[in-house]
């Protein structure tokens, strides 16, 4: 293995990562402005607009892994995301501000969250989520939008909605055929960046797991996934900070059910994705396990705290060890 093939590698798994981040950031940018000029509300806004697309970049890196024949980085990069998302996003928001269970976003959101991760074990069992259960998911999708976009109305509180929006919001103007041209271009200028970085990632990711001797599995799991999870945490910390953080722990149950339903659905409904026989065997369990063991943290008024947020990143350092315990190409 020679020093610059490797350095090319990391190379385009750094490059892929920064399009992916700014592609993602500018694209939710774009979109947010063309929501507020449609009159949607900010609660809308925060629980839809910005929860699906700070996702977007799992949906573009796990669509061009399947077209480009490597299911594993593409159901890694969803199992993977999901983990992180719970234990790690979840665990360090708490430890930033301890978290108060109280919306009905999140009363909603942890069983749809637990039902979706059950109905995902048991497509797997098969060893592919073929092109049927792929239109059941996203049939399922649009169900749990037009079911957040009524809590939204009805539970959201503006203050709590604006912690996430704010952070996107942008120098755009908010009125008239300007504001529509201007918003349509970052959302196009934003999926360009999206397609190219994650055509970037997908490539360094595979020449590195080859060098490295690493299985597209671990790195779907692991460096694919925290990379493409990175505006989920962006947008905690923020909220977190700003004394908001509930909304971000909707916004990250949010993302798993989206992960699940809309990454993976699409994902099958374009062509079949198969499940290898280890993501079904470990990392598919751990990802419920991780989702069932909020059920304790998630009663109604009862605080995420420090030491609740510590415990969860403790759990993904033991996700971890097992992961590479088994041995590199494991």
């Amino acid at each position: 293995m020679s020093a610059s093939t490797l350095l090319i590698a990391i190379g385009l798994v750094l490059g892929g990562l920064t399009l992916l981040a700014v592609g993602g950031d500018v694209l939710v940018r774009g979109a947010v402005a063309l929501a507020r000029v449609a009159g949607l509300t900010t609660a809308v806004i925060g629980l839809t607009v910005v929860a699906l697309g700070t996702s977007m970049p799992e949906l573009v890196v796990s669509m061009i892994a399947s077209f480009r024949g490597q299911p594993d980085i593409t159901v890694g990069n969803v199992v993977g995301s999901n983990l992180f998302n719970t234990l790690v996003i979840l665990g360090f928001t708490a430890v930033i501000r301890p978290v108060t269970v109280h919306s009905a976003a999140v009363r909603v959101d942890w069983p749809v969250t637990v039902l979706v991760t059950a109905l995902a074990l048991l497509v797997f069992r098969d060893g592919v989520v073929d092109r049927a259960e792929g239109t059941v998911f996203v049939m399922g999708l649009l169900s749990f939008v037009a079911l957040s976009v009524w809590l939204a109305r009805r539970e959201v509180t503006r203050a709590e909605a604006e912690s996430i929006v704010e952070r996107v919001e942008g120098p755009v103007v908010r009125e008239g055929w300007k504001a529509v041209t201007q918003s349509t271009a970052l959302v196009i200028t934003g999926l360009a960046a999206l397609v190219l970085g994650g055509r970037l990632l997908v490539d360094g990711s595979v020449q590195l797991a080859r060098l490295a001797g690493i299985s597209e599995r671990v790195i779907g799991l692991t460096i694919v996934a925290a990379g493409t999870s990175a505006p989920e945490l962006a947008a905690s910390i923020a909220a977190a900070r700003k004394g908001h953080a509930e909304i971000a722990v909707a916004n990250l149950l949010g993302s798993n059910i989206f992960n699940l339903l809309g990454i993976l659905g699409l994902t099958a409904v374009v062509t079949s994705v198969p499940v290898s026989p280890e993501i079904l065997r470990s990392d598919a369990w751990w990802m419920l396990g991780s989702a069932v063991v909020l059920f304790p943290l998630m009663r109604i008024g009862r605080k995420i705290n420090r030491v609740d947020g510590a415990l969860l990143l403790l759990a993904y350092g033991v996700y971890l060890a097992q992961l590479f315990a088994r041995g590199p190409a494991g």
